[in-house]
């Protein structure tokens, strides 16, 4: 079956024609190829002859030249372009050669041995790669995944005798790294360092990895071997990125060459922008709620396994990935009660055997529809797909064709929708196709600076070796001063040489790269005792307070106990129509400005805050309306967060004087301020809920109306401050998004937030559109200004 003839029509045909917002068709491309290079061993040659590969793309050739000539590079190009080849073809000619020496002269010792580290950021994206470089054949090659599901049997063996070794930055963190003198061997004869989806490492996890990568060519360099001094060659494969060079530099902390043309051949994929239709469910102060793009999404997913389509829908939350398999087996179920069967979901948390299991079913297609996080947006191979669903917007444009890229994998014509979910950024977009298409991807967003990340990296340099002064430089230019505050705090101890670890556990216990802090928090079925999976401690207030509904492989389970001191939640099977949204309240106070630009009356700063967030309340909604069931208190203890943030200060003069009366003053605020976090996203690669926001008519440390909007993590994640940097656009934006949207007085798709602790009360819709227009007048009036200064004519000039 043709899936243009399937899901176009499909969408086409709901109760609102006008549902079908826009449709964009992305042409199809031809391949460009290039002769294998010479220095490629014949043997090399020979084994990507055998599986089909005859002639590699000419971006492949490109990005292995520069690794083969000693360059770190970064290939950033789309989905199923073949960016494995050009890390894997440098990679095994060392390799291979490194290996036919030895074979030549056995009885000689080699001391120019060649290993490879492979990294990627998910367990199946290794076990992927695994079996793509034995699928080659080549006897040399001894291949094997270094992971936490290792037994203990096969490690020694593999640290011994593996030369291309496929792990994770958790396993290098902390079963590498702590432990490099059992490895020394192996970090004397590595030649290649390949990062997989480069462009995943982003906010505090970007930080995190960073950090780990300088901490790893420390560890490379203290074992350079007198041939390998420059230390090992760094390839990154990414998603198409904004200055993929300069992000994945900075990640590396060296210099990187790119190669972002894309060369390889790619079917056509029809992008349908699907708005879901208003219902006649009234939410918080009588604003219609549109039907939710989870169900929305069920619904086509429904359409299309009943129609034989093979389809994944991706969606950013694992209960919305949860809740899509759920509702589309129940629509399934009535249709042919053999198909149910045949859908599932698939995220993180799971246990290895249950993704494992996935990750067969959906290759040989026993599997026709799956709901999935990111977890397979990244470059395991599903190929075979037909359609692509979109639940919200996944984050990023990066991300969007990243995971619409997923289908039409073998050159195929393909299709996919974006479903908008109701809240302003995805209404913004499924209007404005133009910002997806017409503009270039975002640059990926860290900040390895970030002291909450990098004091426990430098402890655990420290402990991995004596951190001297010259290394420094390696760490950023806070090292110093954050060193000085961890001897003082007794975390480290000066000495001549440096600097040392004083404790007797592990320092890499004190970092977990994937989470804020508090440890993993255990998921329990109160019925059975068993583990049904765990969650990040700051998650919890939010999502595993009692009464949460938490899902799990389709099944429901209501919270019955958080245990905060046991890191544990106890959970009941239960089949509740609802799902649950935390509502929390919030006070930010400044601790330091770091950055100001003044516009006129109004002034932007940047810097350090002190956010205090107490979750008050839970809310039921009903699964397919949105409708709120109920609302209950929660009494769970406020949290500090120290990070950054971008705020907007204003004169009540300059919003009197646009006609602006006081009393309008907190719902504009409070308006703006909501439908600025929804569009933060547009200009950081951030999710909605990776900030937070707080809006005052007199705030206590500016004495006048102020809009806070800040990183939702400690330290700061790099957010605000690309918010503080692209605040004209970004307002820009927001400003069109609450004019555009069709409501009277404000909806959950422009000026309502669904974590509003006050219940969306009060919001002003147009009054917010004149402070917005007070911000960016003031904006260009002293823009102008700079330019009259500096000579510049003005735009009208002759």
């Amino acid at each position: 079956m043709n899936p243009h003839d399937s899901l176009i029509p499909l969408l086409g045909r709901g109760p609102d024609p006008e549902q079908l917002r826009h449709v964009r068709t992305i042409p199809a491309r031809a391949a460009v190829h290039e002769p294998w290079p010479d220095w490629a061993h014949p043997d090399l040659v020979a084994a990507y002859g055998k599986l089909g590969i005859h002639q590699p793309y000419r971006h492949q050739i490109r990005a292995a030249d520069i690794a083969h000539g000693g360059g770190h590079v970064v290939i950033a190009t789309g989905t199923a372009s073949g960016k494995s080849l050009a890390y894997q073809l440098p990679a095994l000619d060392a390799i291979h050669r490194s290996e036919l020496r030895v074979l030549s002269d056995p009885g000689k010792i080699h001391d120019d041995g060649a290993v490879t580290l492979y990294l990627s950021p998910t367990k199946a994206l290794a076990a992927d790669q695994l079996a793509a470089i034995r699928s080659l054949n080549l006897p040399t090659v001894r291949a094997e995944t270094y992971d936490g599901d290792t037994d203990q049997a096969s490690r020694r063996w593999i640290r011994d005798h593996a030369n291309f070794i496929l792990a994770n930055p958790d396993m290098l963190h902390f079963g590498i790294l702590p432990n490099h003198a059992w490895w020394a061997g192996f970090f004397r004869r590595l030649r290649y360092v390949i990062v997989d989806e480069a462009h995943s490492y982003r906010g505090v996890f970007g930080s995190h990895v960073a950090n780990l990568m300088r901490r790893l060519r420390r560890i490379c360099a203290y074992y350079a071997a007198d041939g390998n001094a420059a230390g090992p060659v760094f390839i990154a494969a990414s998603a198409t990125a904004s200055e993929p060079e300069k992000s994945f530099g900075r990640l590396i902390g060296a210099a990187v060459q790119g190669v972002s043309e894309d060369s390889s051949p790619h079917g056509s994929t029809t992008v349908a922008f699907w708005e879901p239709a208003l219902s006649e469910v009234r939410g918080e102060n009588g604003a219609k709620e549109r039907r939710t793009a989870v169900a929305e999404t069920a619904d086509l997913l429904a359409n299309l396994v009943s129609s034989r389509v093979r389809t994944i829908a991706f969606i950013k939350s694992r209960r919305g990935a949860e809740t899509i398999s759920s509702i589309t087996k129940r629509l399934l179920d009535e249709v042919d009660p053999s198909l149910p069967q045949r859908v599932a979901a698939y995220r993180s948390g799971y246990l290895p055997e249950e993704r494992r299991a996935l990750e067969r079913a959906l290759r040989t297609g026993q599997l026709l529809g799956i709901s999935s996080t990111s977890a397979l947006e990244l470059g395991i191979d599903i190929s075979g797909l037909d359609a692509v669903l979109v639940a919200g917007w996944p984050g990023t444009r990066a991300s969007l064709f990243q995971q619409i890229g997923r289908a039409g994998r073998a050159g195929q014509d393909a299709i996919a929708a974006f479903v908008a979910s109701d809240d302003p950024l995805d209404t913004y977009l499924v209007n404005h196709p133009e910002a997806i298409f017409d503009v270039s991807v975002e640059a990926t967003v860290f900040d390895p600076s970030n002291p909450y990340v990098l004091g426990p990296h430098l402890c655990a340099a420290a402990a991995e070796l004596p951190l001297g002064v010259a290394e420094l430089p390696l760490f950023g230019a806070t090292a110093e001063k954050l060193l000085g505050q961890l001897v003082a705090q007794g975390y480290l101890r000066r000495r001549p040489a440096g600097w040392f670890w004083t404790h007797a556990q592990s320092a890499a216990a004190m970092v977990n790269l994937r989470a804020d802090g508090g440890g993993p928090v255990s998921i329990v079925d109160a019925d059975t005792g068993s583990l049904l999976g765990t969650m990040d401690s700051p998650q919890t207030h939010y999502q595993a307070h009692t009464g949460a509904v938490y899902v799990h492989q389709g099944d429901s389970y209501v919270v019955e106990d958080l245990n905060e001191d046991d890191h544990c939640v106890v959970v009941r099977r239960a089949n509740p129509d609802y799902y649950t949204t935390a509502r929390d309240v919030t006070q930010i106070e400044v601790l330091e400005t770091q950055r100001t630009a003044q516009w006129g009356d109004v002034a932007v700063h940047f810097g350090d805050v002190k956010v205090t967030t107490q979750v008050v309340s839970f809310q039921r909604k009903a699964l397919i309306s949105n409708e709120v069931l109920g609302e209950e208190p929660l009494d769970l203890g406020a949290r500090d967060l120290f990070t950054k943030a971008v705020w907007f200060v204003m004169e009540n003069r300059s919003l009197t004087g646009a006609g602006l009366i006081e009393a309008q003053f907190p719902g504009a605020l409070h308006a703006a301020e909501h439908a600025a976090i929804g569009l933060l996203p547009l200009v950081a690669s951030s999710d909605r809920w990776d900030i937070g926001g707080v809006s005052t008519a007199i705030h206590a440390d500016t004495g006048v109306p102020t809009i806070f909007v800040y990183d939702g993590h400690p330290g700061g994640a790099g957010f605000a401050e690309r918010g503080f940097e692209k605040a004209k656009v970004w307002l820009s934006a927001t400003r069109d998004a609450i004019e555009a949207c069709e409501c009277e007085s404000g909806c959950p798709s422009c000026v309502q937030s669904p974590k509003c602790g006050n219940k969306n009360n009060p919001l002003d819709k147009d009054a917010a559109v004149i402070l917005i227009d007070v911000l960016l007048k003031d904006a260009r009036d002293a823009a102008a200004a700079q330019d009259s200064e500096a000579g510049v004519p003005a735009p009208n000039a002759v």
